[in-house]
């Protein structure tokens, strides 16, 4: 609870004892009142010369310093509570304040309401592996990535894309077509493609039919794996990459590897986001949707299109600028940041140097 501020007879009685000489600490008992109160109308005096109240800011705050750090000290802690558990818990303590001023206390703290981002779950094991993959694999040179054959499938809805597009509106215009972005149940329908890239551009794209198996993911590779490396020009001792899908690791799939002479990189499950064919693809959808493909058949057509169309350079930077996602993963796996990681990176290897 704040204190009862004294009344201006106290204050000018303090000031009038301090011109006679009087020092703070027999203020302070003369008046019954404590040191440092003695010692704030004393420098305010000074620094105004007047011990009358001055004007304010605005109306003071209805919550105490005590509730601002306890409000902002839980939703640091529990980033999913909301606005109205923050108001009851408040209001358990006797301060009861409006949702409004418990987001204006947030937001002077740097706390603002964000949409929770979606990411795979990931259990301990997955994150050992990717942790394990990202430092055994942090010092390989630049010209090693190079040589890597990057692939993937994904889902491309004919009327998918869920990109938000502002629009200036007036007041109850919400629903007017000119404001509205048309939509279609399971987006219309959707096809799913394989594709593959290096540093030196994209390779093949293939529309696949029907579901996926084993056998038809075999095909695939016969068809388009060793084309698209000699279109990249990697020579024979590439490397190709893989997710874990059981088609994808099936002894079958493994043995025509081994057959090929291909080397697989070891890959770590449930780690999209070490795999900068993510990037091409998101893209590629919102290239594809600009096109505006009125059924499947064009909407295949502008798929391989705009993938042909994504630059060597765009490849190239994802390749070298692959060390710094690595950086990234073992930084968010050992709470570290990313540049103290890079100095202790810089610090082993000269030791090796030396050694």
């Amino acid at each position: 609870m704040k204190n009862k501020e004294h009344t201006r007879q106290v204050r000018d009685t303090v000031v009038k004892k301090f011109k006679a000489g009087f020092g703070y600490k027999k203020i302070s008992q003369a008046l019954n009142i404590p040191r440092s109160t003695v010692q704030a109308i004393i420098l305010k005096w000074k620094e105004y010369q007047t011990t009358a109240n001055l004007p304010r800011p605005g109306r003071p705050s209805k919550l105490s310093a005590h509730t601002r750090r306890r409000l902002i000290r839980d939703a640091a802690k529990r980033p999913m509570i909301t606005l109205d558990e923050l108001q009851r818990s408040t209001a358990e303590v006797g301060d009861s304040v409006h949702r409004t001023t418990i987001s204006r206390i947030l937001h002077k703290s740097g706390l603002y309401g964000r949409v929770a981002r979606r990411k795979p779950f990931l259990k301990d094991i997955h994150k050992k592996c990717c942790l394990k993959f990202a430092t055994s694999h942090l010092g390989d040179t630049p010209n090693m990535w190079k040589k890597v054959l990057w692939s993937d499938e994904t889902k491309i809805e004919l009327f998918g894309n869920n990109a938000k597009c502002y629009v200036w509106r007036k007041s109850n215009t919400a629903y007017h077509p000119e404001h509205t972005i048309p939509t279609v149940k399971h987006g219309g329908g959707s096809i799913m493609v394989w594709a593959c890239f290096s540093s030196a551009g994209t390779g093949k794209m293939v529309k696949i039919d029907g579901k996926m198996d084993g056998a038809k993911y075999r095909t695939i590779l016969e068809e388009n794996l060793m084309e698209s490396a000699k279109d990249l020009r990697l020579g024979r001792r590439f490397a190709f990459q893989q997710d874990n899908d059981p088609k994808h690791k099936a002894k079958s799939t493994m043995e025509w590897f081994k057959n090929k002479h291909i080397q697989v990189l070891e890959w770590p499950s449930q780690s999209p986001d070490l795999n900068p064919i993510e990037n091409l693809w998101k893209e590629l959808k919102t290239a594809v949707h600009k096109c505006s493909p009125s059924n499947l058949t064009e909407l295949e057509l502008f798929c391989k299109e705009e993938w042909e169309n994504i630059s060597v350079s765009r490849c190239a930077k994802l390749i070298e600028t692959y060390p710094k996602r690595l950086t990234a993963v073992i930084a968010a796996n050992l709470h570290l940041s990313v540049f103290d990681l890079l100095k202790k990176f810089e610090i082993s290897n000269k030791c090796r140097s030396t050694s």
